[in-house]
């Protein structure tokens, strides 16, 4: 997952991560033999949540992404370009922004009425609060 500080995930995408891990840890811990029927099947979701006990790999992204948006909002002004200036926008809605995914992780924790940059510049409440989402029990 080289590279996924920078990902801005749409739900479709993070929805097939999720397809793509449970398909790997079904071929990793195979079959299950059913205890009544005595016929083979394959495991559920939650069966498999339960034998691997890592966080799924959506809340890694997300925890890397917030730990890489603690280094960019320490390195100063000045020196984070965050967009371009020219160039005509498509119609439609407008696309989420990196930013605008650090915004939703942080509210997921409950800090989303805060600003990011300056939360970020106390190490360890960042931390803190990057251990909380890649611990949070939630889809």
């Amino acid at each position: 997952m080289c590279g996924c500080e920078t990902w801005s995930l749409t739900l479709r995408e993070k929805r097939r991560l999720r397809v793509f891990e449970n398909r790997m840890l079904r071929r990793i811990f195979e079959s299950k033999r059913d205890e009544i029927t005595r016929e083979w099947r394959k495991q559920h979701n939650k069966e498999l949540n339960d034998l691997y006990c890592s966080p799924n790999i959506v809340r890694v992204i997300k925890s890397r992404r917030m730990r890489w948006a603690g280094h960019v909002a320490r390195m100063g002004t000045g020196k984070v370009h965050t967009g371009f200036g020219w160039g005509n926008r498509p119609l439609g809605r407008s696309r989420r922004r990196w930013e605008d995914n650090i915004k939703m992780d942080l509210q997921e924790v409950g800090c989303g009425d805060m600003d990011w940059i300056d939360l970020a510049q106390d190490r360890d409440r960042w931390r803190t609060l990057v251990n909380a989402i890649m611990n949070l029990r939630v889809p």
